[in-house]
């Protein structure tokens, strides 16, 4: 094999460049960050995204499926398929306040989850009340969103949540 002036062959050469490049991609991509840093998300939030295709909305001991054109559910409470559809709808068009706050899972009152066409896993949006103010957690982005005292009811319909003035739930 013939060896170059600083006695490496051709093919170490080309690892030396193999290898340079790689540290070149890592130390860029690590800068890259650096220098621009994820931004904080705030302001109004879609809570669900654009052009979801509801299948499933699930709350404990309620579920509401999409059969074909028109909607079932399972459980106690019992509605029309167009209060159902309207449920879901007031869902897709919700856009909440992102806010700075850190609750303890234990305070959840309730949960509502989403099975989206394409998607395997649920979506999972926690309640929480703290200091008089709802709270909902968007387990898939890890954040907390504020949600008006007047959405609660119409929200988690089906649990009867926020409809009087004690809930029950302790802060």
């Amino acid at each position: 094999m013939k060896e170059t002036a600083m006695g490496l062959s051709r093919k170490a050469w080309n690892n030396v460049v193999i290898f340079s490049m790689l540290l070149m991609i890592f130390f860029l991509n690590g800068v890259h960050h650096k220098l621009a840093p994820e931004s904080q998300v705030s302001g109004p939030k879609a809570l669900l995204p654009a052009q979801s295709f509801v299948l499933t909305l699930a709350f404990p001991g309620y579920k509401i499926e999409r059969i074909g054109t028109s909607w079932r559910i399972d459980g106690p409470w019992q509605a029309k398929p167009e209060k159902m559809q309207s449920l879901v709808n007031l869902w897709l068009s919700l856009q909440l306040e992102v806010v700075d706050i850190r609750l303890s899972a234990d305070k959840a009152i309730t949960v509502a989850r989403f099975w989206l066409a394409g998607q395997e896993l649920p979506l999972s949006y926690q309640l929480y009340l703290d200091n008089e103010q709802y709270y909902l957690f968007d387990k898939q982005q890890h954040l907390w969103l504020s949600v008006p005292m007047e959405l609660v009811p119409q929200l988690f319909l089906p649990l009867e949540i926020g409809k009087s003035e004690n809930t029950g739930f302790a802060n």
